[in-house]
């Protein structure tokens, strides 16, 4: 879309506007399909929560539990997402596989405990190592990029540790769907290799059914506690796109996101 602009500054300048200007799809925009015989997923997982899936190529909407999908709530480690893009474009990580200190201290996930590239984090939602690059990143910085990436609320507070884990940032699901439809596509305004380093950080599983994407996050400050699992499948007949958001009431409630994630997936035929 902008390959023909005269000038290189140009360019820039229309990149950044419509990054903050717009967050792309809108979803009340696009046909949205219902899904009421899924809530019966829920109720066997035994959560309360919301669904809502992108057809990207057909711009077509699957929501379960549609009221509930433009609710606001803590990214939690979904957020590690965009911290992972912002640790790159501001360079205060070299890349992905620089390893990075967890700080020393007594951590409530023993797997924490130790110094790991940002690569190992991800996969295992390693809190004080992406603390650690959000100490390195700083308020202004975020400020400009969660503006630029068009990300929730744009609200990073002034706790630089927890802003995405207790508030004030806070997304929805159909937020989500956006930003990580923007960064499946490339179309965030982020250099196109540390968004494609990202994508590969980010992949599950790959198959004959095509490729699994996701990131999940809980957040133990809210009432009630929020479960998130977010991704996107590709296939070859096209990109599909997912948030999906519980109330967490007990621990146990948190093995349910991918499980009831995966099995959302399968009914609607899109990836089991």
């Amino acid at each position: 879309m902008l390959q023909n602009l005269p000038t290189r500054g140009l360019v820039v300048l229309i990149c950044f506007f419509l990054a903050v200007t717009s967050t792309g799809r809108n979803a009340d925009a696009s046909e949205i399909a219902d899904h009421p015989e899924l809530e019966e997923l829920f109720s066997r997982h035994g959560v309360e929560g919301a669904f809502v899936l992108l057809d990207v190529d057909n711009d077509r909407y699957h929501a379960v539990y549609r009221e509930r999908i433009d609710k606001r709530r803590y990214p939690a480690s979904t957020f590690k997402i965009a911290n992972s893009l912002i640790a790159l474009e501001t360079g205060v990580v070299e890349d992905e596989n620089k390893v990075i200190p967890y700080g020393g201290k007594p951590q409530p996930i023993k797997a924490w405990e130790q110094d790991m590239s940002m690569r190992d984090a991800i996969k295992i939602s390693n809190v004080p190592v992406y603390q650690e690059l959000a100490r390195r990143v700083g308020f202004e910085s975020y400020r400009l990029w969660l503006e630029k990436l068009g990300y929730g609320n744009l609200t990073p507070g002034n706790n630089i540790k927890r802003f995405w884990l207790d508030g004030p940032l806070a997304i929805s699901p159909t937020e989500q769907v956006d930003f990580v439809t923007r960064l499946a596509e490339g179309r965030l305004a982020v250099s196109p290799r540390n968004q494609a380093t990202v994508r590969d950080m980010l992949l599950m599983e790959s198959g004959d059914q095509g490729k699994l994407f996701g990131k999940s996050g809980w957040s133990l400050a809210a009432k009630p506690q929020i479960g998130w699992w977010v991704g996107w499948v590709e296939r070859d007949d096209g990109l599909y796109v997912f948030a999906l958001t519980i109330d967490i009431t007990s621990p146990e409630d948190a093995d349910q996101r991918v499980e009831l994630g995966k099995a959302l997936l399968k009914a609607l035929e899109i990836y089991h």
